[in-house]
Formats: C-alpha cells, structure tokens, sequence
C-alpha cells in the first residue's frame, strides 16, 4: 500500500545544492531518464561504477548494481569502503559501463541517503532477486545498507561510434 506525504520530498535542498529522486528526474526529463536506464541496464541488470569520498577526501571507484525504480535509484551496498564512504559522506557519482559499440555514457551525480524503511527494502531485494533470475543470487544481506541516490546533475552523451570526433552532450542539472 503505498502512503502519501503532505510534504513533497521528491526534490530536497542538500547543503547548497538542490536533489531529486529518479522518479521526479524521469517526470522532467524523460526522454534523458530513458536512455540512462537503457546505457545502465544494458546487460539485463543494473550495472555502474559508483564513485565515493574516501576520508581524506580523495576518490573512491568500484562496480556496483543500481535499482531502477519509477520512485527511485537505490542500491544494495555490502559492508565495505563504498558502503562507509555513502554513510559518513553521501555524495557520490554514477557512471554506465563502456557500451560494446560505441562510446554512449550517462553519469549522474547527487547525494546517497541510507533508507530504512522495511517495507521497501523487502520490495527492492525482490527486484534484486527477480532482476538476477538466471544467476540465482541470493536476496541481499541484513548487513547490506540500501541507499537511495538522489541527482543533482546527469551528462548524456551519444556517440556514432568509438572515436566519433563529434559527440553529442546533453547537460542537466537539478
């Protein structure tokens, strides 16, 4: 049953910079919303590499498995670095896998926020579960913390191939 809330929590101020969740991003801007989903389910399953803050402020980059939803972007993230890096410092950036084909990218960028709620993290590991059907992955660990990334920005770029001297570039930020 889904609830509703008197206050519009589909785009927040995050310190000086305003987030949205991909479900808010995919009503203004679908046409961009679609063709990341197509660049990050590729492969059948979400696939990106998620890139952190280490304590010292330096980058952090490792593959992970992003959840599409119509409300939102979230993810499962082991017990690691990533996972310590989005719970004391929730910025984070986004990036597709290479395409085969050509050199077609989506990026967002925004805050990740650890989400508690039990009825939807049962929701998403099933999509989890579902989405990896062939693999028969096991549901994500209780020590797994689900992250909703909200965006505050997201480059598309389109290619006609590897090496195109002209690529396309389409730029939105929150």
């Amino acid at each position: 049953m889904a609830t509703t809330s008197p206050i519009d929590t589909s785009s927040i101020r995050d310190d000086r910079h305003w987030v949205i969740s991909w479900g808010r991003f995919a009503e203004v801007r679908p046409q961009l919303a679609g063709a990341g989903r197509q660049l990050l389910y590729q492969v059948g399953v979400g696939l990106a590499f998620l890139g952190t803050v280490r304590p010292d402020g330096g980058p952090r980059v490792h593959p992970m498995c992003p959840l599409l939803t119509a409300d939102g972007m979230y993810a499962f993230i082991i017990p690691s670095p990533k996972q310590r890096d989005l719970i004391r410092d929730g910025r984070y950036v986004l990036h597709s896998f290479p395409m085969p084909d050509n050199e077609d990218a989506f990026y967002v960028s925004g805050r990740a926020t650890a989400v508690t709620a039990p009825e939807l993290r049962r929701a998403l590991s099933d999509q989890f579960v579902a989405e990896r059907e062939a693999l028969a992955v096991p549901a994500p660990a209780h020590t797994d913390v689900l992250f909703e990334f909200r965006l505050e920005r997201c480059l598309l770029t389109r290619t006609s191939g590897h090496g195109d001297p002209a690529p396309s570039h389409q730029v939105w930020v929150a």
